[in-house]
């Protein structure tokens, strides 16, 4: 089983684009070939996310999909700062403590510091070429 940490960049384009590699992973996710972790923090950014207006008129998505499709990440450790977009540490620290197999984001530039802590930070496309 490939454990990952979804980006929300990486939710919002899946909801967005039937045909994207971001769909194909979260496509992946429901076949349960791939399981995204998720702390607290980012499953109530996932959360704000998915009851944007916008977003609902785009997906059909819901909370508890999201939530029994995932797996629980307690963070009992933070190392903030490291990164220059302060809403982009829960998503590091998931996949640290959550000892992920890959971050998986659109902003593979924002991750710079995750190489700290021999973290892999990837495109959906790698992620995909990664899982066949």
């Amino acid at each position: 089983m490939y454990r990952a940490v979804l980006d929300t960049s990486v939710l919002v384009a899946a909801l967005r684009s039937r045909g994207g590699a971001s769909n194909a992973i979260l496509r992946k996710v429901a076949a349960r070939n791939v399981v995204p972790l998720v702390s607290p923090a980012l499953f109530l950014e996932y959360e704000d996310v998915l009851k944007r207006v916008e977003q609902q008129r785009e997906h059909g998505l819901s909370l508890l999909e999201v939530a029994s499709a995932s797996e629980p990440v307690e963070c009992h450790f933070r190392w903030r700062p490291q990164l220059r977009d302060p809403g982009d540490e829960m998503v590091l620290e998931a996949a640290v403590n959550g000892s992920a197999q890959a971050l998986v984001t659109h902003n593979i530039r924002d991750f710079g510091p995750a190489k700290l802590f021999r973290l892999r930070v990837i495109t959906p496309a790698d992620c995909l070429k990664e899982l066949g």
